[in-house]
C-alpha cells in the first residue's frame, strides 16, 4: 500500500476542507450554515452579506482546488499519473462537500471543481466559464430564483463535455464523475427549478 500516496490525499481532503464561506463571514457575529440556504458557499453569502465577503468565499474555495493539486501532485508528486492527479482533485471537492470541520456539511462543490479543472484542464475550463457569466445575467434580467444554481451546473456540464471531446478518456471518466457529484449536490435547487417550471405551466 502507497501510504505516501494516501497521506497526499488525505491532505488534498483537508485543504478542500476549509470552508472559506465561513472565513468570509469572521467578524460578523453570522453563522452562514443558519442563514440562508445554510449552505456555506459563494452564492449564500453573497445573498446574506456583502460582495467582498463572497469574493473571499469565491476566490478561496476555487483556489484550495488548484491549490491542493499544485501541492500535494506539482510539488510532492511530479511524476504523478493523470488518474493520481484526478484522485488527489476529487478528494478536495469531497472534502469541500463533506467538511469535516463542519460536521461533515459542507458546500455544494462548484467553485472547488473548477479550479480542480482550471489545473487539470485549463482551456476546457477557460472556454467553460463564460457560460456561468452569461447565464448568472440572463437568470438575474429574467428573475430566476436559482439563477446561480442553473449558471454553475451548466457551466460545469460545458466544462464536462469540453474535456469529453478534447481530453484522453480517463480525464472524460473523471469529469463525468465529478460533475455528478456536484448535480448530487445540486439536489434541493433543482426540485425548486422543476417546481417552478410545473407552476408556470
Amino acid at each position: 500500500m502507497d501510504y505516501l500516496l494516501l497521506g497526499r490525499i488525505l491532505g488534498s481532503f483537508l485543504l478542500g476542507a476549509i470552508p472559506f464561506a465561513v472565513v468570509a463571514m469572521w467578524g460578523t457575529g453570522i453563522d452562514i450554515t443558519k442563514v440562508g440556504s445554510g449552505n456555506p458557499g459563494f452564492n449564500n453569502v453573497l445573498r446574506v452579506a456583502s460582495k467582498p465577503r463572497a469574493l473571499v468565499a469565491l476566490i478561496g474555495d476555487l483556489f484550495k482546488g488548484t491549490l491542493a493539486l499544485f501541492v500535494f501532485s506539482a510539488l510532492l508528486g511530479s511524476d504523478d499519473s493523470l488518474m493520481v492527479r484526478w484522485l488527489l482533485g476529487l478528494a478536495a471537492v469531497i472534502g469541500h462537500c463533506f467538511t469535516p470541520f463542519l460536521g461533515f456539511r459542507g458546500g455544494k462543490g462548484v467553485a472547488t471543481s473548477t479550479g480542480v479543472l482550471l489545473y487539470l484542464n485549463p482551456w476546457q475550463a477557460l472556454a467553460g466559464a463564460p457560460v456561468y457569466f452569461g447565464l448568472r445575467l440572463l437568470g438575474k434580467r429574467r428573475g430566476w430564483s436559482q439563477r446561480g444554481a442553473i449558471a454553475s451546473l451548466v457551466m460545469l456540464a460545458v466544462i464536462t463535455v469540453l474535456v469529453i471531446v478534447f481530453a484522453p478518456p480517463e480525464a472524460a471518466l473523471f469529469a463525468v464523475a465529478l460533475l455528478v457529484l456536484v448535480v448530487l449536490r445540486h439536489t434541493s435547487n433543482l426540485r425548486e427549478v422543476f417546481a417552478g417550471m410545473k407552476s408556470k405551466a
